[in-house]
């Protein structure tokens, strides 16, 4: 059992350091799962390639766990089953891996990772009633500010190369906001999630995978594989979720989730030795605005006369 997370002026300073470690490592693994993607497109292997490489590593890994906690039924419903296997599970990532052949991995950061609190605010407030503090507001549109400013700088018009992988991301991303919010709704702990969505992958998605394709994936060179088994399916499934909880339950669910602000900036920094992708002038400005609006939006430290009276909950699902 974690210990309740404390105020953060009450935390020890080593308590502090330590969640914050937990935070940095977590968004990490988010950006290293987009980076990894966007390598392995440049090799043989394709975007369902990679989504049957995440859950069937994945999958294997989480099925012990979920056998001993079991599908949570009564908890979630069919509905609910439904909304955590295709939020974050195949569908989600087919979808988002699918973007990454048209757009760089900072827009990736941006619009999928940085951009699920919208969708989740959205969604929040229709299904479970959930109040919109000003902080929220602000936060928001910062957000939509900074999204209209990577699709205008890409071309700003509809249907150029780059803007349908904004498409497919924004998908991506609203897709797993019907995770966020049947997660929280049904109040299942993030792992126990995960190993829902990883293991009914597995079971739904790899079989389909290997009737359609066979064996071909056996023929990209192991190592390639193996980059994608091990930070796909291990990394991204098990060992972020794992971190994120730990940050949360240390720092508390908005200050914890308020470091996946920085995913953004640390993709397009990775990404310029990794892919050689430099961000236009436009996309930094954008980074910023996306960045802090995730912060704002999480109900991370603010100032007092911002911050309003509604609920101030945790807005991220898993990548």
């Amino acid at each position: 059992m974690s210990q309740k997370a404390q105020p953060l002026a009450k935390l020890p300073a080593s308590e502090y350091i330590r969640g914050s470690l937990y935070g940095l490592a977590y968004v990490s693994i988010w950006v290293s799962w987009i980076v990894a993607a966007r390598l392995g497109l440049r090799t043989s292997l394709k975007p369902w390639d990679i989504t049957a490489i995440r859950f069937g590593v994945a999958g294997l890994i989480l099925l012990p766990y979920l056998l001993k906690k079991g599908l949570a039924v009564d908890r979630l419903g069919g509905l609910g089953i439904a909304a955590i296997v295709v939020g974050n599970g195949a569908p989600a990532v087919l979808v988002g891996y699918a973007g990454l052949l048209f757009a760089p991995a900072a827009h990736a950061a941006s619009l999928l990772t940085a951009l699920i609190p919208l969708p989740v605010a959205i969604l929040a407030a229709v299904v479970l009633g959930e109040a919109f503090t000003v902080a929220k507001w602000i936060g928001l549109a910062a957000i939509v500010t900074g999204a209209l400013l990577i699709v205008w700088g890409s071309g700003g018009t509809i249907g150029a190369r780059q803007n349908i992988g904004h498409a497919l991301f924004i998908s991506t991303a609203t897709l797993c906001a019907c995770y966020t919010v049947a997660m929280r709704k049904s109040r299942l702990g993030g792992l126990h999630a995960a190993a829902i969505s990883a293991v009914g992958s597995l079971i739904t998605y790899v079989p389909v995978y290997a009737m359609i394709f066979g064996t071909s994936l056996f023929n990209a060179p192991w190592r390639d594989i193996a980059l994608q088994g091990f930070v796909q399916g291990l990394l991204t499934a098990v060992v972020s979720t794992c971190l994120y909880g730990r940050a949360v339950s240390i720092l508390g669910a908005s200050n914890g989730s308020a470091f996946a602000a920085l995913a953004p900036a640390m993709t397009a920094l990775v990404a310029i030795p990794l892919l050689g992708e430099w961000p236009a002038t436009s996309d930094s400005i954008a980074m910023v605005l996306i960045s802090g609006g995730v912060y704002i939006a999480s109900g991370a430290p603010l100032p007092a006369r911002w911050a309003g009276h509604g609920p101030s909950v945790s807005v991220h699902g898993e990548p």
